[in-house]
């Protein structure tokens, strides 16, 4: 079996290991625009000696935001922040990732650090959509119900915000269909209450998603892979469940989807998770083992035997690190050095390096 430091080849792009940076909200946007922060943090990852950098959600509509401070990709003119940041990261040997996600009945909200919160729209909140009129809690804002006629619109914003990413230069694209936002909010049993057709049976429930991850697949090169990232289950009973998940994936894999990033919850707020390191990573290997397609394992990964183990024992193909990444933006390299691999450093960081250790040949490709 492979160990994490070993390349990843999907399609035509082989990443240089598989540790890959997480999706992760930075809420320091003013309407869209990438900023010097996200150069820094993303750029700063990279030369960490991360195989493959996602920026954290980015809003394919303007109402399909978290939060006004939102990452966004539904204008033209995002492309030129974008491109800077996606060129970066190429240029430090990594690939550049980015992932279009739509925060349905979870938008207009304020920051964690502001106590998640509804924002009403007076005071530059929105009205978001959602499956139905049900806030995601009582705190939130109250969504307006997705009609029939809109839905079309909604997949056309995924499929221009995918041909605005490939302007802007990334060479992966995930669709965010997890943690209770738009896309998971149609799969869900629990959220989704419809009685038409995007809702009721599992193959009304995953319509969206299909549809969607169909329309980013059809302006995507052939060469470059789609990612999606999956809440596995609700955590909760009679919500989506781990068996709903392997078949999804199924129906990915044959749209031409050709990695299940597993994750889990964020539907509804009141479960119980059982927290532990690695907790979500069963998961990845059941969707990989049984719906054939590559997965990446996400969830309280920190150490570099632990992530080693998870690539080395087939349970995923490559694992996707947030909080500890936050700590230690070159965990990659420490991590390459804990387990005896070469992992190239950048020329500029070499004086720092063990001794012996090659530096890193930049690239765009």
């Amino acid at each position: 079996m492979p160990h994490l430091f070993d390349p990843l080849p999907l399609r035509s792009l082989t990443l240089s290991n598989r540790v890959v940076v997480s999706p992760m909200c930075q809420y320091s946007c003013v309407d869209g625009f990438a900023t010097d922060w996200h150069l820094v943090h993303l750029g700063s990852r990279s030369v960490g000696g991360a195989g493959l950098v996602f920026t954290e959600a980015t809003a394919v509509t303007a109402d399909g935001r978290i939060s006004p401070r939102d990452l966004g990709i539904w204008a033209d003119a995002h492309v030129d922040g974008l491109a800077r940041i996606a060129r970066f990261v190429r240029a430090q040997g990594s690939v550049a990732g980015i992932q279009l996600a739509h925060a349905g009945r979870k938008g207009s909200t304020t920051p964690p650090w502001e106590g998640i919160k509804g924002i009403a729209t007076d005071d530059g909140g929105w009205t978001p959509i959602g499956p139905t009129d049900v806030a995601f809690s009582a705190t939130a804002a109250v969504p307006r119900p997705l009609a029939l006629d809109e839905i079309p619109t909604v997949i056309e914003a995924f499929r221009s915000a995918a041909q605005r990413a490939l302007a802007a230069g990334f060479q992966v694209v995930e669709l965010h269909a997890a943690h209770g936002y738009l896309i998971q909010e149609f799969l869900s049993p629990l959220v989704n209450t419809r009685s038409d057709a995007y809702g009721g049976t599992f193959d009304r429930r995953i319509r969206l998603c299909r549809e969607v991850a169909a329309a980013i697949r059809s302006v995507w090169p052939d060469e470059l892979p789609v990612f999606v990232r999956i809440s596995s289950t609700d955590w909760k009973d009679g919500g989506w469940e781990i068996e709903q998940s392997i078949a999804l994936a199924k129906e990915l894999r044959n749209i031409g989807i050709d990695l299940i990033d597993c994750s889990a919850g964020g539907a509804v707020p009141d479960v119980t998770i059982p927290l532990a390191p690695g907790y979500q990573v069963p998961f990845a290997e059941r969707v990989r083992r049984e719906a054939g397609i590559a997965t990446g394992a996400v969830g309280l990964i920190t150490e570099p035997d632990q992530a080693d183990a998870i690539v080395r024992s087939g349970q995923a193909d490559c694992v996707f690190l947030a909080r500890e990444l936050l700590r230690d933006p070159y965990w990659p390299l420490h991590a390459a050095q804990k387990l005896g691999h070469a992992s190239p450093w950048p020329v500029q960081y070499l004086r720092a390096a063990a001794a012996g250790t090659p530096a890193r040949q930049k690239s765009e490709g």
